[in-house]
This record gives structure tokens, sequence and C-alpha cells, in this order.
């Protein structure tokens, strides 16, 4: 037989979180892959069935704990839209300014995570310390710093505290200023370009076909974003462009993921230059007596890992009766894994699964 059967993960460092894949290998080349992602068994959709509005909102940032802020999001937008809340238009900048730096923090964690992965241990600890840098202003503003429960009904918790804008523009700046030293480090390095260049390739049909989103369809040239085709919040206030490349392959994907990290900053700024003052809530009755009338929706927004979609129904009652998410990860760590692992290096794969920016949680729900 020629063929071996090769478990990876779930506790390789290469992998993330708990997950695992079962190779059938030749030589040092995936034959075939069948991705494993249920080593959680949280069941968070059903949880959710038995909590009451309120309470969901610590339990949907679990989904995703590297960015849980677009997973608010999607609950608070979906309460909103069931219960016919309006919400401020300072509170729609502060949500978007919130959103865009979650994805900063998202995208700096994903660049740690790549970087450690290849080797280049520099770029990598860059990468983890400007992401505390990000964290300490969500401490500032929410009290927490991976878990923060800022969006709610009718807009957020509170407002920006005294003096946070100049701190959040100075951080910045700081990041920003650092971009020179990640090119030259890592993304304009020749060995970044050997390891990744043609790695993990997917055509643009194929990811439409398997559902990708996020970096796994904008690295194949398609500029799909629910941010520019659908906007929210107060995406639409504002000049913005959507990140592409053409390849399709690992290269291209951790290329988006720099671009679109730029990207937000930039749009910061300018939400900041724009934002109006204003209320930054609109009051609701009783959270943990409330009733959401009888009805069904269907939200979505675009996370820092592609389009999160959430199905809610209500039966008028105190909790929702049924809960259902659509997650990038979904396709990303199954369909287009599976497919995207075939024919590469056994060394590779922690290298194509990390730059598909898979979360195991947001498939194991």
């Amino acid at each position: 037989m020629r063929e071996l059967e090769l478990y990876f993960g779930p506790q390789h460092l290469g992998m993330v979180g708990n997950f695992s894949i079962t190779l059938k290998v030749e030589g040092d080349r995936v034959v075939k892959a069948d991705a494993n992602p249920g080593y959680l068994h949280r069941g968070f959709e059903k949880l959710m069935e038995q909590r009451s509005w309120i309470k969901n909102f610590p339990m949907v940032c679990r989904i995703n704990v590297v960015e849980p802020d677009s997973m608010e999001l999607a609950y608070a937008t979906a309460v909103e839209s069931l219960a016919g809340i309006e919400v401020p238009e300072r509170a729609q900048f502060i949500r978007s300014i919130y959103l865009e730096l979650a994805r900063v923090g998202s995208h700096l964690f994903g660049l740690w995570a790549y970087s450690n992965m290849l080797g280049f241990d520099t770029a990598a600890q860059w990468a983890m310390y400007h992401r505390d840098l990000v964290l300490d202003l969500f401490e500032e503003l929410t009290g927490g710093r991976v878990y923060h429960i800022y969006i709610w009904p009718g807009g957020v918790r509170r407002d920006f505290p005294e003096g946070f804008e100049k701190r959040l523009v100075e951080t910045l700046h700081s990041i920003g200023g650092c971009v020179p030293d990640y090119d030259a480090c890592f993304f304009d390095n020749r060995l970044f370009y050997d390891r990744a260049a043609g790695i993990g390739k997917i055509t643009r049909e194929e990811a439409m076909e398997m559902g990708g989103t996020g970096q796994a369809l904008r690295a194949t040239g398609v500029p799909y974003d629910v941010r520019k085709i659908e906007p929210y919040a107060a995406y639409d206030k504002v000049p913005w462009e959507v990140p592409t490349r053409e390849d399709g392959d690992a290269f291209s994907r951790i290329w988006v993921v720099r671009d679109e990290m730029i990207e937000s900053v930039h749009m910061i700024f300018k939400l900041l230059d724009e934002m109006p003052k204003g209320d930054v809530y609109n009051r609701i009755p009783n959270p943990f007596k409330w009733r959401i009338p009888e009805g069904e929706t269907y939200v979505r927004c675009e996370s820092s890992r592609g389009e999160l979609g959430l199905y809610l129904v209500s039966d008028g009652g105190d909790k929702p009766y049924r809960v259902h998410f659509r997650t990038p990860s979904y396709p990303h760590g199954l369909t287009i894994l599976e497919k995207a692992l075939v024919g590469e290096s056994i060394s590779d794969v922690g290298n194509i699964m990390i730059s598909l920016y898979v979360v195991a949680p947001e498939i194991d729900r």
C-alpha cells in the first residue's frame, strides 16, 4: 500500500484550535483530506434558544473568540429588525469604528498565526504586540479585552470616554507607521513568496461554487463585500475600497488581509472626521422581561473572515424560538479546505488552513 492515513491536529501547532484533519498521503503529498471540527460540541444555537434575549449577548461572543464583535452586531441587528428598534446616527458611526477596530485586531492575530506558522517570528511578535495595543483600547471602551458585549439593541452601551478618540488615532498611527517594517520583514520577503505563492490555490469559479466569502473570494479577484453591496451601520457615509488579488492562493489571501487592515485604519480616520453628535442608545423595555414580537428575520454583515449571516425566529416569547448562523468558517474550513489541500505537501497543511482564516467554533456550533 502506498497511501498512509495521517492525523493532523487537534493538538498540532498549525491547527486552528479544536479541529482535526484526517489526511491520506502518498509520500509527502495529500491525496485526500477529511476535515473534522467536532472537538468543541458547544451547541451555541440550541443554547441560545434556552436563554432570554438579553442573556444571549455573552453567548454569541463565544462563537468567534478572535473577533466576537461582528457576532454582537448580527444578533443586535436581528433583534432590532424583529422589534422595530431604531439606532441613533452617532451609534451607527460608533458601531462602524468599533467593528473596523475589531477587524484590525483580528487581522493582526491572523498575521501573527500565519507568520509564526512559516517561521517569521519577528513579524509574529510585532503583530501580537500591536494587537495588544488594540485590546488596550477595547478594555478602555468596554471593560473587556477579548469579549466586549458593547453593541446592544438600540445602539451601543456607552459613548466614547473622554480622550478615547485621541488615543485611538495615536494607536492606529503607531500601527500604521510599522507597515513598512512588516513589508520589509515579511510581505516583500522572497521566502514568504516561495512558501505561499501557488499554494492552496482555488479558482474564482470554485470559490463561488463552494460558498467562499471574505479573503477566500476576494483573493480570486471578486470584490464582494457585504459592507459595499448592502451597507449597514455607517459604511455608506465615507468612501473606501474593497482590496482584491487575482491568484486565489495562500499568498494572495494573506496580501488581502494586509490590504484590508490598512483600509480599515483609513476608514476609521474618515468615520471619526464625519461622526455626528447625539445619542448613542435608544432605550428599550426592561431587557429581563422583554418579549420580542412574533416573526422571523435574516440579517448579514461582513466579519473579518467573510459574510456572516443570522436567521432568527421569535414566537412572541421571552427567548428566541430558532437561531441559525451562517458563518464564513463553515465553507472555508470544510469544502474549500478539503479541496485546496489535495495535491499539496504535508508541510503546507497549516499554511493553507491559516490562510483560509478558519475559526473552529464557527463550524462546531
